[in-house]
């Protein structure tokens, strides 16, 4: 099919620990503020630090809210005409906990609100989408549901996509990573030798793509896919899986690695994750090195929201030409990185945003400013 179009990110919003909307995210980030902390409730008998959103109303009634700005703010009178992408790990997985707890049997646990898709349920009751689809590909959940949504946009299905990644932090999640033995006590620390493990967190981000750009609209460039399939839970430690994605999205976009200031690293701050994404960056970015940095040391790891918050988080660094730092970064392990040691203004056109998942599953996004 003929590409006719490109893909424009003309109005996101987000929540998150590191802040209510997307200017606190981004003012939290620069400035290394404390968002995560310690908590007992979820695993028993053991402390872990997590990132959790202060809220007085239901999560879902606040992403009603969000979508309803979107339509006040952006150029959309309703959602006929926009398709949906909803890119989430959890889905409804948080109610269907709550009612199981309260009571100790299924039997008001409602099966519609339950499954990946239980987001889009909710968004279909209160508006009119042409139509919806849900992603869950784990930690690459809502960065694919932006490669789909540029693929659609460029080969002219629609005009209007509107992306959401989230997900909220729920018993299954946290206790599973503790399972797996990769949660920190603490804030957690991405490419520190003293690295203690990472943060399951809770948050969205919301993202309209559309056909025509706007007064500060940031172009989605380039996807890049790939599959290593090297470990159920653990990428190849070469980063083979890492690079191949990041190639491919510099294919997709027709750029070089000289084109890329800054490389948003996935960056979980576990010992896998680490040295697969580092050594990936080292063997592809050989001549010129990007500065690189990862924001989870502030925004903890919203799972399947990620890939939506760190593209958010990208354009914003593309819109006020801001590179931020690695919060906790002090010990450096793996040389031949160009870490960003602190928040910097200087001249970016493209940054690249990495999402890496379980079971080798890999996405990188390209974003550059709109000539």
């Amino acid at each position: 099919m003929k590409i006719i179009n490109k893909a424009y990110i003309n109005y996101f919003d987000s929540i998150s620990c590191a802040g209510n909307d997307s200017s606190e995210l981004f003012e939290s980030i620069c400035s290394k503020k404390d968002t995560i902390f310690v908590d007992s409730t979820y695993v028993k008998e053991k402390i872990v630090a997590i990132g959790k959103i202060t809220k007085n109303e239901d999560f879902i009634d606040i992403l009603f809210k969000r979508c309803e700005k979107l339509l006040e703010q952006s150029n959309l009178e309703n959602f006929s005409k926009t398709l949906l992408v909803i890119g989430s790990s959890v889905g409804g997985m948080d109610e269907t906990e709550k009612f199981f707890f309260e009571d100790k049997n299924y039997k008001r646990i409602n099966y519609r609100k339950h499954p990946v898709d239980a987001i889009a349920y909710y968004l279909r009751e209160k508006f009119s989408f042409y139509d919806d689809v849900s992603f869950s590909t784990a930690c690459t959940s809502s960065a694919n549901a932006l490669g789909y949504a540029k693929e659609v946009i460029l080969k002219g299905i629609y005009e209007n996509v509107l992306v959401i990644g989230i997900d909220t932090l729920s018993y299954t999640t946290v206790c599973g990573f503790s399972a797996l033995s990769v949660l920190s006590s603490n804030p957690c620390t991405p490419f520190d030798k003293n690295r203690e493990g990472m943060n399951v967190s809770e948050g969205f981000g919301i993202l309209l793509l559309q056909n025509q750009k706007q007064e500060n609209s940031i172009e989605l460039c380039g996807v890049g896919y790939s599959s290593d399939a090297h470990h159920m839970t653990q990428p190849h430690p070469d980063g083979l899986g890492a690079k191949r994605a990041m190639e491919n999205a510099l294919k997709d976009s027709h750029l070089t690695i000289n084109d890329i200031a800054y490389i948003n690293a996935h960056g979980t701050g576990t010992y896998a994750n680490d040295f697969s994404e580092l050594n990936g960056i080292n063997s592809l970015f050989i001549d010129k090195k990007p500065k690189v940095s990862s924001t989870k040391s502030v925004t903890g790891h919203t799972l399947g929201a990620a890939g939506a918050i760190e593209a958010i988080i990208s354009c914003m660094v593309l819109q006020k030409q801001i590179v931020p730092s690695n919060k906790g970064l002090e010990e450096i392990e793996i040389e031949g990185i160009n870490y960003s040691m602190e928040t910097i203004s200087t001249k970016v056109n493209y940054v690249l945003s990495n999402s890496f998942a379980f079971g080798g599953n890999n996405t990188s996004l390209i974003f550059g400013l709109v000539e």
